[in-house]
Order: structure tokens, then C-alpha cells, then sequence
């Protein structure tokens, strides 16, 4: 076997790989004799069958497998012997094509990006500074307040009051299409919010102004994609009682409150909220000093890069913003997308930053345990609720979703990692000042 060089130009190679026709004849000479002790043929006992009628009946399909196992080894030989690593899937034709035949050598032909070479990062010349955000009074009693709000009660308006969007009414109703009442058509006593939208649309609409004590016929028609077939897009008349008016009220701020949130009085659901809002801070914050770190990477450490990922990157920034900007087209049905300067500006950065990261936390052997790639599971699960098992399922058939899941957790460990070493300075700022900062990245 022989790995010949024939292109060596910045990151591009190129190979052509030539098995002779006695190492090709020799492997599967070796993958028959392996077969034989299991090949059952007629007319001979299983094991026995002769080597030639072997040969005649599975040597073409063998020597498939042979050619491609011979290759395989030696790009994998090759890979290790010069230590290059491929940027992206090599590129293997057989330089004969169609042309070859049975007992002919195999030449193959092979190109491919190298991955350039990545300096190491010296941490010590980063310097960050990481905001620190308390949460305040104000801000836990606004969280309060939105608390009681969301648990708030209804309670019964001045007798003659007319109902307002927000309020609730209790009502008594029955429905019927054609002048029959159907099934499913009746409530009573049933408390519902004006302005909810939990009704069919127009329903609500119609019982604001209604006092308590009025009899309302509220006419609507049932949407054309309604559930139950025999209703859909037809007119039905409600007979309604609105038995009674009820405004908001807002849930006062007390351990009663507390409980219904699940902590045990209201100081500690004050420290709860306290935590939670720290967390968020925590969080955004973490994202500012993130953008701080890749920002002095990108000008910090500079190499080659592979144009294949440049371009690719760029192609697929272009379509995303295509069709950030075209949002009704969902499918793939569109104009050939061109790239712009602009576009492969930010794909050598992202092509940049990525190659850097993965250097870095491949050479401080960083990994995502099986216990940080459960729980990412689990986070994405919960966005299908009752579909959580089928999701499970999904991931484990699927590697390129695994990678999805995977990715972001490596590169957060990674910035951890380089942050560890770097200049970090604690700056205590208030609400606002984090959220100018924030609104700073977006502007970038």
C-alpha cells in the first residue's frame, strides 16, 4: 500500500492511495477463509465448502468490502502518521472509476482541509470584569406584586354594575345550532374571565356591558377547523344568565399568599424571589462577560482558516437571516441565497472562536459527563409535555441532535475554564447597569 502527496498548498491536501492487486487479492482471501467455517452451501457439509466456490459465489461482494477496509486503514494510518485532522469529511473518489477491474491495482484519489495548527491561549492577557447585580427591595416587592396579581380573586361588583373586559361573570348557558341544543352545548355556574379568550371567539364579546340578572343571547359561529366535526363552521346561538359581576383582586401580600407558592411565610417566599432574581442577574451577567471573553480572543489569537468551514458557515448565516426576514416562508422553496461580506465576516469569526474553543478544551481534556447531558435532555424534554419518553427516544436515535444538546455545554465549561485563568475583576451595579449591558450585546 502507498500514500502518495500531491497537493500541499496552505491547508489543502491531497493524496492518491494505491492498493496493489495482491493486497487487495491477499484481504479477501483473509475475509473468505473467516467466512468459511459458517457458509452453508448445497452439496457440502457446513465449513466445507471449497475455497473457489467461495470465491465465485461472494468474491465480488468481499471484494467490495476488502477495497474499502484497505482504504479506510490507510486514511487512517495516514491520519495518524502526520497527525493532520481533517476539517471536514475528506473527499475519496477512485481515480479509475468505472474503468477499474478484477486485478487491477486500486488508486484512490483523496483531498481535504487540514486544521490549522491553533496557538495556545495565554489566559493572563484577558482581562474581564464580571458584574455583580443584588436584588433589591423594590424589585422582590414588584416580584410580589406580580405574584398576587397572577393569584388574584374576583369579587362581586355594586349590584348594576356593567361587566368590563378583565372582569368575571358567572353564567348559566346553553347552545344550539339550528334550534337544537347539542351535546356538550350546557354549563351552569361557570366563572368565566371576559377578554380570556377560553370561549369560541366572539362569545365573550358579547357579555361585556351585561349586568347580573340579564338573560343574553350571544350568537357565534364555530371556527372552521373546530374539534368536534359536526359543529365546525357553523352558527350557534347561546342562550346565557348572567347570575353575577365580578372585578379582580389582586391577592394580598401575606403568608397566605406565600403558601399557595409554596414556601412558609412570606419572608421566605421574599427570600425565594430574592434568589430567583439573583440567579437571573447571575445569568445575564454571565452572558456579558462571555461576549467580553470572545471579543478578546478574536483579535488575541489569529490562524489560518479552513475555507471549506468558512464558506459553509457562511452559507448558513445567510440562509438563517433569510429567513429570520421572510418568516412565511417555512420551507426550503426559495431563491439560491448569495453571501455577502458581511456574512463571511462573521463566519471567520464563529469559524474562529469555534476552532479555538474546542483546541482549548481538548487539550485541558474537558468533556460533558453522561449526567450533564441527561439533565439537557430533560430541560428540552419539558417543552413537549406528555410527549417527555417519545423526546428520550428521539435523542438516543438521533447523533446530530445529541451534538446540539452537547456542544453548548462544552463551550460553556470551556469559557469557565479560560475565565478561571484570566483577569477578573467584581463590579456591583444595579439592575439597570446590567440591563444596559445586555441591550449593549445586541447592538454589537
Amino acid at each position: 500500500m502507498q500514500v502518495t502527496e500531491t497537493l500541499n498548498e496552505g491547508l489543502k491536501r491531497g493524496y492518491t492511495i494505491t492498493v496493489t492487486a495482491a493486497e487487495l487479492d491477499a484481504k479477501v482471501q483473509e475475509k473468505l477463509i473467516e467466512a468459511q467455517p459458517e457458509v452453508e452451501m448445497k452439496g457440502f457439509r457446513k465449513g466445507k465448502v471449497p475455497m473457489a466456490m467461495l470465491r465465485k459465489q461472494f468474491g465480488e461482494r468481499i471484494m467490495g468490502e476488502a477495497m474499502q477496509d484497505a482504504v479506510d486503514g490507510a486514511m487512517k494510518e495516514h491520519f495518524e502518521a502526520s497527525g493532520d485532522r481533517p476539517a471536514m469529511q475528506p473527499d475519496v473518489k477512485m481515480k479509475d472509476g468505472e474503468e477499474w477491474k478484477e486485478g487491477q491495482d486500486v488508486v484512490v484519489e483523496m483531498t481535504y482541509e487540514a486544521l490549522p495548527e491553533i496557538p495556545d491561549v495565554d489566559a493572563s492577557k484577558v482581562t474581564l470584569e464580571r458584574l455583580i447585580v443584588k436584588a433589591e427591595d423594590a424589585a422582590v416587592e414588584e416580584a410580589l406584586a406580580n405574584l398576587a396579581e397572577s393569584a388574584q380573586n374576583f369579587a362581586d361588583r355594586r349590584k348594576g354594575s356593567k361587566a368590563k373586559d378583565g372582569d368575571q361573570v358567572v353564567i348559566d348557558f346553553k347552545g344550539s345550532v339550528d334550534g337544537d341544543y347539542f351535546e356538550g352545548g350546557t354549563g351552569e355556574d361557570y366563572p368565566l374571565v371576559l377578554g380570556s379568550n377560553s370561549f369560541i371567539p366572539g362569545f365573550e364579546e358579547q357579555l361585556v356591558g351585561t349586568k347580573a340578572g340579564e338573560e343574553v343571547k350571544v350568537d357565534v359561529s364555530f371556527p372552521a377547523e373546530y374539534g368536534a366535526e359536526h359543529l365546525a363552521g357553523k352558527a350557534a346561538v347561546f342562550e346565557c344568565t348572567v347570575k353575577a359581576v365580578k372585578e379582580p383582586k389582586p391577592a394580598e401580600v401575606n403568608d397566605e399568599l406565600a403558601t399557595k407558592y409554596g414556601a412558609e411565610s412570606l419572608e421566605a417566599l421574599k427570600g425565594q424571589i430574592a434568589e430567583r432574581l439573583e440567579a437571573e442577574y447571575q445569568g445575564a451577567a454571565r452572558a456579558v462577560i462571555k461576549r467580553s471573553l470572545l471579543d478578546q480572543l478574536d483579535t488575541l489569537v489569529k490562524f489560518e482558516l479552513p475555507p471549506s468551514l468558512v464558506e459553509a458557515e457562511a452559507g448558513q448565516i445567510a440562509h438563517q437571516l433569510w429567513h429570520e426576514e421572510n418568516p412565511d416562508v417555512q420551507n426550503h422553496e426559495h431563491p439560491e441565497i448569495e453571501t455577502t461580506d458581511e456574512h463571511k465576516t462573521l463566519a471567520e469569526r464563529r469559524v474562529r472562536l469555534g476552532l479555538l474553543l474546542a483546541e482549548v478544551g481538548r487539550k485541558a481534556e474537558i468533556t460533558v459527563t453522561d449526567q450533564e447531558m441527561t439533565q439537557a435532555v430533560m430541560n428540552q424534554a419539558r417543552q413537549y409535555p406528555g410527549q417527555e419518553r417519545q423526546f428520550f427516544e428521539f435523542v438516543q436515535k438521533n447523533p446530530q441532535m445529541q451534538q446540539q444538546l452537547r456542544a453548548p455545554i462544552f463551550e460553556d465549561k470551556v469559557v469557565d475554564h479560560i475565565v478561571s485563568g484570566a483577569n477578573v475583576s467584581d463590579k456591583e451595579v444595579d439592575k439597570d447597569g446590567l440591563q444596559k449591558a445586555v441591550e449593549a450585546l445586541d447592538e454589537m
